[in-house]
């Protein structure tokens, strides 16, 4: 089949709406239960294609977590420490490394993975499947199914789910096109090899990038190179913690990406942690409260009502001194940047996220500023000389 018709484009006025090959070979993908449709599609080929080269170059499973053609998360699967299982919602469950890639993808930013589209490098499993069914989620891609995983996932959404089979061999054309506005865009595809050679040029005084740090500048790499730009990634143990992405200004970039790792370390704090939340309270509406309650210095918000709603009795305050004593512990953070830093306070503003080395592109004028700002905090910079916008 070289065709698929889709349910509208999109929006509902967009119509007609299909995916086709126009050399009029089938097309890589099946699809195995449910309709799919335009920006589904758009999630799964591009999370798949992140997923793919995360595990080339880790060697892990690997998973994404895809919002409007952005990951929220991304991660290869390392086990999960107790206390992520618990922030995670998957303490009760047994974890297969696939299962812990995702649960790591989904639990970085879990308010941005709500309603996600994932993306799995190996064949789901059946502890990767029961993990999807009790999450609000669109779809899933993957190469492949177990039997029991498949029958897990039909039954998900009163058997709506998207559920989409790739086929691992497809190599698409090296040359790729687009329209825009009745325009035809043509371009070579983005096939750079995101590699440790990347990080050979180290300009900074400390060069020191320990193995496990430079495994998460290559996972920042190849989650940049499948992100809306401007986009700039935070990764810890294997894991994005914060991803900015589609601002037009890099230090927004920063700042965003920044903040939503700093509210993944908050949710680790003991207070956060120990929550009287009530027993019927759904995970997501946890999610939601804990952003406000990890955001809001007064808790004027959480006394207007909200925490009686969701409480059984009014937490104590986590205050704006406490959260930052606790940022303070945040250590040995990644960051990459899909082109190059223009100023120092990019520098300035990953430092207060934890983050000891650095992957960008350089070539900036002011790469002198920025070298001397990383020289300040003892953080090890690479240069890659590798831009990786996406459009």
């Amino acid at each position: 089949m070289n065709e698929l018709k889709l349910k509208y484009g999109c929006n509902p006025n967009q119509d007609p709406a299909r995916i086709y090959m126009k050399d009029g070979s089938d097309l890589p993908v099946e699809v195995l239960n449910g309709r799919p449709g335009y920006i589904n599609f758009l999630d799964a080929l591009n999370s798949w294609q992140l997923v793919k080269e995360l595990k080339e170059a880790t060697g892990l499973p690997a998973a994404a977590s895809f919002k409007h053609v952005s990951p929220a998360g991304a991660a290869v699967g390392l086990p999960l420490s107790d206390l992520l299982k618990k922030i995670y919602y998957v303490d009760d469950l047994e974890l297969s490394p696939l299962a812990n890639a995702y649960a790591r993808a989904r639990g970085a930013d879990r308010m941005s993975s709500y309603g996600d589209f994932v993306a799995l490098s190996d064949i789901c499993d059946e502890q990767t499947a029961t993990m999807l069914a009790r999450e609000v989620s669109d779809g899933v891609i993957a190469p492949g199914y177990t039997d029991k995983a498949l029958e897990i996932l039909k039954s998900k959404r009163k058997g709506t789910y998207n559920v989409i089979k790739i086929d691992v061999n497809y190599v698409p054309d090296p040359v790729e096109s687009k329209e825009v506005f009745g325009v035809t865009f043509e371009q070579g595809r983005n096939e750079a090899k995101i590699t440790e050679e990347l990080l050979i040029n180290r300009p900074t005084n400390n060069k020191e990038i320990p193995k496990a740090a430079a495994r998460d500048l290559l996972i920042a790499l190849i989650t940049l190179k499948y992100t809306q730009s401007n986009s700039v990634c935070y990764v810890k143990d294997g894991q994005a913690i914060g991803i900015g992405a589609g601002q037009q200004s890099r230090v927004h970039c920063t700042r965003l990406a920044g903040n939503k790792a700093d509210n993944w370390y908050l949710r680790q704090n003991p207070k956060v942690l120990s929550l009287p939340f009530k027993e019927s309270i759904r995970r997501p509406d946890r999610d939601n409260t804990i952003d406000v309650y990890i955001s809001d210095d007064d808790m004027d918000v959480l006394a207007d009502g909200i925490w009686e709603q969701f409480f059984t009795e009014k937490p104590e305050r986590l205050s704006r001194e406490e959260k930052k004593a606790w940022l303070a512990t945040l250590k040995g953070v990644a960051l990459g940047s899909d082109a190059f830093f223009p100023f120092g306070d990019n520098i300035e503003r990953a430092h207060r996220s934890g983050v000891e080395f650095i992957a960008q592109a350089g070539g900036s004028i002011r790469d002198d500023n920025v070298i001397e700002t990383c020289d300040k905090y003892n953080i090890a910079m690479a240069f890659t000389g590798l831009r990786l916008f996406h459009h």
